[in-house]
């Protein structure tokens, strides 16, 4: 059974002998786990967003899982650095709606109580220039010094996405650029598809970063592209607000080092995809009705109409065990493309 397939079934997020690596602006610890004894440098982060907590689910998962087997090949030929959650704080704010892992995740819960961190508070764009820089909040500069200028052959920050059309994979452009993530993408989207699953695919081109890789791949975000996006709309305040992302940050460290983003949706939207734009228009549709319907519950209206509209529209929750089957597959794929 591949490595994959045993962390999709492992539920136990119990933890050992954590580092508390730096307190949050809350004063609550923020823990990270160094294991294994190999000489390739994994860095491993999830949380940034307080509103995407199955990276964090998925990470504890792991740290437990190489906790209770000492055995684990991956033990001798890596060194991980994972940091579960960044984010203490936002995690017990985002606790009124997601309750844990066996907890079905409720639309109306999810789109009246999830908070999330505005531009200039975003810690995956809040990352130091350099370990003088005191300015950036304090989760970001414990990480920082969690890395301890060490050389990574791999960073991955696991993210998700209230709605898409399905998983979706950012990658490192020039490691794409060369071929290197050719037999990662080939196994990620067979496994999505396999599973029933349409990939979320977006053409934004470059906006923000983003350019697409085909079907289900996209280029990871990049600080400069979001501030040169805000500059374009004569935005210079928000523009300032963004810092390096932590795979800038760690590139800053490590030289060419892979680094990649998940993204995992809660809600799946059907459709999404077949015209690509931009903008795609059933997308859009889809923003507009997830609008409206954040608006009638901030009115406290328009629940019982809600729910019945997701049901008619054929909205549908994507199954947290499922989300973590494709972190597990990005890992392991990932550890198979840095060599």
């Amino acid at each position: 059974m591949s490595i994959t397939a045993i962390l999709s079934k492992w539920q136990n997020e119990n933890v050992k002998n954590p580092i508390t690596i730096g307190l949050s602006r809350e004063n609550r610890a923020i823990h990270g786990f160094e294991i294994g004894s190999g000489d390739i440098n994994i860095s491993l982060l999830a949380g940034s967003h307080a509103d995407e907590p199955i990276g964090p689910v998925f990470l504890r998962r792991l740290v437990n899982y190489l906790q209770s087997n000492p055995d684990c090949q991956w033990l001798e030929k890596y060194c991980f650095y994972i940091v579960p959650d960044v984010n203490p704080d936002g995690a017990l704010v985002n606790a009124k709606w997601f309750r844990g892992h066996s907890h079905p995740i409720d639309l109306i819960s999810y789109l009246s109580q999830r908070k999330r961190e505005l531009p200039g508070d975003d810690i995956e764009f809040g990352y130091p220039i350099d370990i003088k820089d005191s300015k950036a909040r304090p989760e970001n500069q414990a990480v920082f010094k969690f890395w301890n200028n060490k050389v990574f052959h791999l960073h991955i920050s696991f993210h998700g996405m209230g709605f898409s059309a399905g998983p979706w994979f950012l990658l490192e452009k020039s490691w794409d650029q060369k071929g290197k993530l050719d037999g990662f993408k080939k196994k990620c989207l067979d496994k999505v598809v396999n599973m029933g699953y349409v990939p979320h695919d977006v053409e934004r081109h470059g906006e923000k970063g983003f350019w697409r890789l085909g079907k289900g791949f996209c280029t990871r975000p990049d600080s400069k592209e979001m501030k040169n996006f805000f500059l374009n709309q004569e935005n210079p305040v928000m523009a300032e607000k963004f810092r390096l992302s932590s795979m800038e940050s760690i590139r800053s460290i490590s030289g060419d080092v892979l680094t990649l983003v998940s993204e995992m949706p809660l809600f799946i939207l059907p459709g999404v995809g077949k015209d690509l734009g931009p903008p795609d228009p059933l997308y859009s549709l889809w923003k507009t009705r997830i609008a409206q319907w954040e608006l009638e519950l901030s009115l406290d209206i328009g629940t019982d109409k809600i729910r019945q509209q997701a049901q008619t529209w054929g909205l549908k929750t994507m199954p947290i065990e499922d989300q973590i089957y494709f972190q597990a597959l990005m890992l392991e794929e990932s550890l198979k493309a840095i060599y």
